[in-house]
């Protein structure tokens, strides 16, 4: 009974509407590729106080990463910067970007497509999906705060943290950013003795890389109480509403959706009205709870039993029996067939006609 009850609550459209979001999937870490300038990530960040953006590009495999301080943010002067940047280090295979206007508009596609560039897009909102590269905005826009709140000129600042960063080891790799993309740590006001330094095996930083990363994934998805999901292909689920209107907006949106496909974390769901697909992660989803037909054949089997003691009664209440009234079981004169006795409930036994 107290399965049932759960289910039929939970089965609530209203409840399922306003209820908390989905719990996150167990984050997944990815490979680090097999030399530097393969795959790389891009994203943008701003506005700053000045009106200007910076468009941040990241190596996965060395950190390596590129600042470029625009004024305009469309596709023709993306184009127009990443040029500047792969003329000095290559092209590379693939980029992981978010759905921004600059990146999914024909011109920025239709460069990257000659240049053998494969794009990666990430889930509508879920940058976490392109981590690495908003983990080097929250560290630059940390550096910009200061010089900010110091009242210095951030532009210059910029400059001191990117030499900084280049000549310092990576948390993960161990490493130096410009060691693993150029083979070497270019030079800083720091002295060094790189003459007498033992360079150790090229594996020891992948190593590195992937206990770190294993032990960051672990800790992140017991903070963040991660679990795996049960949505799959063919379930009926509800979309998390991102863009709330006032107040009062539902957590989730009362269209329900067909998943169609689901790859590791993303899922792509259709609307089977209107035939519109979206992409997200499964954490924004919500598989919808159907009131269990079991339970519902149940009730309609209660009811019906219940309607067939209360005629019963009413029969007994409009005909009542008296003790001594009550025939003896056997035969019928003349009928041959076995009669059951009857006798009155025990609850009619005050009742007066």
């Amino acid at each position: 009974m107290d399965k049932e009850t759960k289910e039929y609550c939970t089965a609530c459209e209203g409840c399922q509407l306003v209820g908390l979001p989905c719990r996150p999937v167990p984050m997944s870490r990815r490979d680090l590729p097999t030399k530097p300038w393969v795959d790389i990530a891009i994203d943008f960040m701003g506005p700053l106080p000045t009106g200007e953006y910076l468009l941040v590009v990241i190596d996965y495999y060395s950190r390596y990463k590129e600042v470029e301080i625009m004024i305009r943010i469309t596709a023709s002067e993306t184009v127009e910067r990443l040029s500047k940047i792969f003329t000095r280090l290559g092209y590379p295979r693939t980029i992981t970007l978010d759905n921004a206007k600059q990146f999914v508009g024909r011109e920025f596609e239709e460069y990257c497509k000659i240049h053998g560039i494969t794009l990666n897009h990430t889930a509508p909102y879920w940058p976490q999906e392109n981590g690495l590269v908003e983990r080097q905005n929250r560290s630059l826009l940390k550096r910009l705060q200061i010089s900010h709140g110091l009242g210095r000129d951030w532009k210059r600042d910029l400059k001191d943290y990117l030499i900084m960063y280049y000549t310092t080891p990576h948390s993960t790799t161990g490493r130096t950013p410009t060691e693993l993309c150029y083979g070497r740590t270019i030079r800083s006001k720091l002295p060094t003795i790189q003459d007498i330094e033992s360079i150790p095996p090229s594996s020891e930083f992948r190593d590195q890389d992937f206990l770190n990363k294993q032990k960051g994934k672990e800790r992140e998805d017991i903070r963040r109480h991660a679990k795996d999901s049960d949505i799959n292909e063919g379930d009926t689920v509800l979309m998390r509403n991102l863009t709330p209107k006032n107040k009062l907006s539902t957590a989730f949106n009362r269209t329900k959706y067909t998943v169609v496909d689901r790859s590791g974390p993303r899922a792509t769901v259709e609307d089977t009205d209107t035939g519109v697909a979206y992409e997200r992660n499964v954490a924004h989803l919500k598989k919808i709870n159907d009131k269990p037909r079991v339970v519902e054949e149940q009730r309609m089997d209660e009811i019906t039993i219940d309607n067939t003691s209360m005629n019963e009664e009413e029969n007994f209440a409009g005909f009542p029996l008296e003790d001594d009234e009550v025939p003896n079981p056997g035969f019928a004169d003349g009928e041959g067939q076995l009669r059951r006795g009857r006798k009155t409930p025990e609850k009619y036994k005050d009742f007066v006609m």
